[in-house]
């Protein structure tokens, strides 16, 4: 066998134990699932009415807004992406606990890739996370949200979602190396989570202030929102607004990607 095809197998390993541990454990995972299906409810049942009518006349999904039956068709692709920022979480506790346990160090011992911790605890956790984009998806549509994507625009939307939580999971997993504690590692992450909130996820960047707008208008997930909200309805995004969305997932990919390399390796001379 390679060095690669060694690796690959390592990271297999890897792949199995994080899997069987969530599967021991499952409250991190209920509880990365229930925060969008939560806030899903939240915004379509309590605040839909509202909201809808607070941004009527504008075209949400094919229908004029105004009440919550058309505002869950404007809101649920923000709700899926934000499944996405919630499985970052479990990433970063999960590297966190394995790395203050001291289970890394008897990794290092051992005749493995060095590599295949990290890449055992991403692929797992992206895996996990889009189990629960799926779930929340299904819920989205039980409660009414009707999508007209094509094959293709599911297709392209998948990709998206995938790609936006390979990147959130690298970021995690450097957090997690870098965190003192579980719960540091639990908390750093939360911002990351709710910045979708200051885009355009519950509301149209144009309906809030001069400063905020800007701020709505040019941080990363408002591009992947409109582009995943475009994909799944059918209206299409643009083309500037794709390229920006799948722009800023692979910088936030190579960031969390090389932060991470250079903390596991820096770990490793403590």
């Amino acid at each position: 066998m390679t060095t690669l095809s060694y690796a690959a197998r390592d990271a297999r390993t890897m792949l199995r134990r994080n899997l069987r541990h969530a599967l021991r454990y499952p409250a991190m995972t209920i509880s990365v699932v229930a925060m969008p299906v939560l806030m899903l409810l939240l915004f379509t049942c309590v605040f839909g009415g509202a909201l809808g009518s607070g941004i009527g006349g504008t075209a949400i999904g094919g229908t004029t807004g105004g009440d919550s039956g058309a505002y869950i068709d404007y809101v649920a692709p923000g709700i899926i992406l934000m499944a996405a920022t919630s499985g970052s979480l479990a990433a970063a506790v999960g590297v966190c606990v394995d790395m203050t346990e001291g289970i890394v160090n008897r990794f290092r011992t051992m005749a493995i890739s060095r590599a295949s911790f990290l890449t055992g605890h991403v692929v797992g956790s992206v895996l996990q996370t889009l189990v629960s984009i799926a779930f929340v998806i299904a819920v989205a549509l039980l409660m009414g949200f009707r999508p007209h994507a094509t094959p293709l625009g599911w297709l392209a939307a998948a990709g998206l979602l995938t790609l936006l939580t390979l990147a959130l999971t690298w970021l995690a997993a450097a957090i997690g190396l870098v965190a003192r504690s579980p719960e540091t590692a639990s908390n750093i992450p939360l911002p990351m989570q709710f910045l979708p909130f200051l885009g355009s996820a519950i509301v149209p960047p144009e309906s809030m202030p001069t400063g905020l707008r800007w701020f709505a208008e040019y941080q990363p997930f408002t591009p992947v929102i409109e582009t995943l909200r475009g994909l799944l309805m059918g209206t299409g995004a643009g083309a500037a607004t794709a390229i920006t969305a799948v722009a800023w997932c692979v910088a936030l990919t190579l960031t969390g990607y090389l932060w991470a390399r250079t903390a596991f390796r820096r770990s490793a001379n403590r």
